[in-house]
């Protein structure tokens, strides 16, 4: 049997996560995102790639949009194309993808055959086919080389709501997709409940890859370090800003906090969020007993919240200090954590926490590495006058942790993907060292991959 594999993007860098596969004639799509950094043709995956190929199915991981961002372009280019997610993931692309609508506005402006619109949003939510966890769908391609199907089963991944691992059974072979893959217990989201049973192939993310045990503090402990930095900033009358990601940070870190307070660690304080996070919350509520969650009587609504995206006069957060915990978690332009920066970086009392990934070309990364009393270049160059600070509350697996599963799973053949050069290097040597029989790629963009199994 034999199987093509080409990366469309994200195979050496985090954004634009899509990846091609021909199993026996059938395409399939594993995701299709933009790169949140990027703007127009380059922030998408290398669609025309696609021209001469089947392209039967898409089948989606979880809904950051580095990995559904760009179903509509698809959609438009590949009309007959059928989609494929969980529940959780079909009704978060709903608002997630429907929020972006403005969003790429601004983007693509000067290539507006990339831009579409909520009519056709609405079209596309309607038209995706959902499972649940574990469920069995069967597809087959049009050009299909056999009459045996393909057999497909979404694995609880442990990143965010919703968010899933994907297995391919065909004529007794399995190729499993980890999508973004969490081993680590969270606040809300409990770790990754992978396959017991042995894989073929392995397409692994590399985020953390570079990381173990001893990098990152467990998210109870690091909760801890995060709060005494919230106080001390909070005791002397200053407004802590944590940009995060609306889809899954937000909610982790929002019920994070509230237990502290809930437990008189955190002092009492205002927790000002909004936009597009508050309707994701109540999608956590509603699915918090579907999906592998730590407590599912525990509610995101009963959180005392103040609408950020309300507030005109910024002297409210001096008058009225809290925690601000609004998107996007890496500064982007265009975004309400940016819209702050400047006005943030000039108070001294304030402090800014990031507590997330930072791709080293965004603005959070730019202030992170610069730091208070230095200037750093946003529109102009600003004086950081507050304080910065950084905690790690992962959503993705370390490197020991994909070690160790791909010791379980016992794959063959490993292909490495969503991950910087250093991670996937580093990651691969280990895995060369410990299996040397193995087989070993390193995913590059528009380099085909074929494999007989």
């Amino acid at each position: 049997m034999n199987i093509k594999f080409l990366p469309l993007g994200g195979a050496d860098e985090i954004g634009a996560s899509c990846f091609y596969v021909n199993i026996d004639g059938t395409g399939i799509l594993l995701d299709c995102g933009i790169h949140p950094r990027k703007t127009g043709y380059e922030s998408l995956p290398k669609l025309d790639a696609l021209k001469d190929l089947p392209v039967d199915f898409c089948i989606v991981s979880h809904a950051h949009q580095d990995h559904i961002g760009a179903l509509p372009i698809l959609i438009k280019q590949i009309p007959h194309v059928r989609i494929y997610a969980t529940k959780q993931t079909v009704e978060i692309a709903e608002y997630t993808l429907h929020n972006a609508v403005k969003i790429l506005r601004d983007s693509f402006g000067d290539t507006p055959e990339l831009l579409y619109t909520h009519e056709e949003v609405d079209l596309l939510v309607r038209s995706m086919n959902d499972y649940r966890y574990n469920e069995t769908f069967e597809i087959i391609g049009m050009r299909h080389n056999s009459n045996e199907s393909i057999k497909v089963r979404f694995y609880d991944a442990g990143h965010i709501l919703g968010s899933a691992s994907i297995l391919l059974e065909y004529k007794g072979k399995r190729i499993f997709y980890t999508g973004d893959i969490n081993l680590n217990p969270q606040s809300l989201m409990q770790p990754a409940l992978p396959p017991s049973k042995p894989v073929d192939i392995l397409i692994t993310e590399t985020t953390y890859g570079t990381k173990n045990i001893n990098d990152f503090k467990a998210w109870e402990k690091e909760s801890d370090r995060f709060v005494e930095y919230l106080n001390s900033i909070l005791n002397k009358g200053g407004s802590v800003l944590v940009p995060v990601f609306a889809l899954g940070k937000t909610q982790e870190i929002l019920s994070t906090l509230h237990k502290k307070l809930l437990k008189k660690k955190l002092t009492e304080t205002i927790f000002y969020t909004g936009g597009l996070s508050s309707k994701i919350n109540r999608l956590y509520d509603k699915n918090r007993f579907l999906v592998n969650y730590s407590d599912p009587d525990y509610e995101l609504a009963n959180i005392e919240q103040s609408d950020a995206y309300q507030i005109n006069d910024l002297q409210t957060y001096v008058k009225n200090p809290g925690v601000v915990l609004v998107s996007s978690g890496m500064l982007l332009k265009n975004t309400f954590s940016y819209s702050l920066l400047s006005y943030w970086l000039r108070q001294s009392k304030f402090g800014i926490a990031f507590v997330g990934y930072l791709d080293p070309e965004s603005p959070a990364h730019k202030v992170l590495t610069a730091g208070k009393g230095n200037k750093v270049e946003l529109r102009e160059k600003i004086e950081i006058k507050c304080s910065v600070a950084k905690f790690s509350f992962t959503s993705h697996a370390r490197g020991d942790q994909l070690i160790n599963l791909i010791d379980n799973l016992k794959p063959s053949r490993i292909i490495l993907v969503h991950g910087e050069e250093t991670s996937k290097d580093l990651i691969g040597f280990k895995l060369l060292d410990k299996f040397p029989n193995i087989k070993l790629n390193s995913a590059e963009k528009l380099k085909q991959i074929e494999m007989k199994l």
